[in-house]
């Protein structure tokens, strides 16, 4: 794999608590807007520079791209933004809990993304992957890295805990308890050595970044007729993780309505589909089972996948199993990605959540997932082949803000 250092764009020390935000994807225009308020160096300015804007301005309104632009080239007048003067990987350690995670923030190389060697487990949307598109292209940047997992080498841990003997870059702890702690990295050599060994990356979080990477280099090669494969314009922004470090929570469902079935209907529906049995919560106890919540009680279903399941390492899914049994035939999805009366929140507290909604009223009924595995997101990628939508949930989050890739070169041209 090609995955070189890079010359950092990247929070000053003294203010990066004050910049380092969530990834804009993960927050909807008021909550950015919320989370900016009073913040002036936010970085959600720049990734999300919609939340300047009265609701009556579309998102993709040109006039936002142009703000983006502003705020970037504000934060670097101002001293909040620096830029490197030599390109560097850079440790990216997150702890929450007993858990930690290590990985290396550099940049890939588009050309594995278009040959296949980045292996990708999702399909991206048109209107995403503009409007990133068009944010890359008004800020001549990567503003958030996407989150890559790779096999692992033995001899990456070593290389970490030589970076951890200095001093850090950025060690800031997070409201959520997260904490995000950012090395550079001196042995650059040995890390680009590693990485070549590699055969593929994959994609866990960050579809429409890679991919509107793609687009704006496809456009800029297109333009540039003496362009050699290395310019800046072909690489992106990436954290790459060792694939047995990364933690997929739970992505979960809530069903407005049974489609006109009355609670006992629906229930004899489920029996005749999967072995039911009351459960105490809502954590299924393994995969291979998922708790329904119905009327106010926590009920887990199980089965048996048939031969054709499991051959197929997308049939053989929890989430396939639950959308091919029971929410296509039973409940009329046809479309989980576009029917209304689907709701997704993914996090380990989500299935409460789901549930206290459809307590309100919100819902008739939830269903709460066993996490898909990383060797099943690798197997189905592998395959060439894509996971239902909201079958993944990778947390605890990067921060964006931190570290930026400018798309000129060195010089700054």
């Amino acid at each position: 794999m090609r995955f070189h250092p890079f010359l950092a764009l990247r929070a000053a020390p003294e203010v990066a608590a004050d910049i380092a935000a969530p990834p804009y994807d993960v927050v909807d225009r008021a909550e950015a807007r919320r989370l900016a308020e009073g913040q002036p160096r936010c970085f959600l300015r720049v990734s999300r520079p919609d939340l300047e804007f009265s609701d009556d301005v579309p998102p993709d309104d040109p006039a936002v791209y142009r703000r983006a632009a502003e705020r970037l080239a504000q934060f670097q007048a101002e001293g909040w933004l620096i830029r490197d003067v030599a390109p560097a990987y850079f440790l990216y350690r997150l702890a929450v809990g007993a858990h930690e995670q290590r990985g290396v923030v550099g940049v890939c190389d588009v050309r594995d993304y278009e040959s296949g060697a980045i292996r990708r487990h999702e399909k991206t949307r048109a209107a995403p992957e503009a409007d990133r598109i068009r944010h890359t292209e008004a800020i001549n940047a990567n503003a958030g890295p996407v989150l890559m997992a790779w096999p692992g080498d033995p001899r990456f841990a070593a290389l970490c805990a030589e970076a951890e003997a200095s001093a850090p870059l950025y060690d800031l702890r997070r409201p959520d308890g997260v904490r995000h702690t950012i090395w550079r990295f001196q042995q650059s050599e040995a890390l680009q050595a590693l990485f070549s060994r590699a055969s593929a990356f994959y994609i866990a979080d960050g579809h429409h970044r890679a991919a509107s990477a793609a687009a704006v280099a496809a456009r800029r090669r297109a333009a540039d007729p003496r362009h050699t494969g290395e310019e800046e314009y072909h690489r992106f922004l990436a954290a790459v993780f060792p694939a047995d470090q990364l933690r997929i929570g739970p992505y979960n469902r809530l069903i407005r309505d049974l489609k006109g079935l009355t609670a006992a209907a629906f229930r004899e529906a489920v029996a005749r589909r999967f072995d039911v049995r009351p459960a105490a919560g809502p954590i299924p106890s393994g995969p291979g089972r998922l708790a329904l919540w119905l009327q106010g009680c926590w009920h887990e279903l199980s089965w048996t996948l048939t031969d054709a399941e499991r051959a197929d390492p997308v049939a053989a899914l929890d989430v396939s199993v639950l959308q091919n049994r029971l929410l296509g035939p039973v409940l009329g999805v046809r479309d989980p990605r576009t029917d209304p009366r689907l709701i997704f929140r993914g996090g380990a507290h989500s299935a409460e959540a789901l549930a206290a909604a459809a307590a309100r009223g919100e819902g008739a009924a939830v269903f709460s997932l066993w996490p898909v595995s990383i060797a099943q997101l690798m197997a189905v990628a592998d395959a060439g082949l894509t996971l239902p939508p909201k079958s993944t949930w990778f947390e605890p989050k990067l921060l964006s803000g931190l570290l930026i890739h400018p798309l000129d070169d060195a010089s700054g041209q």
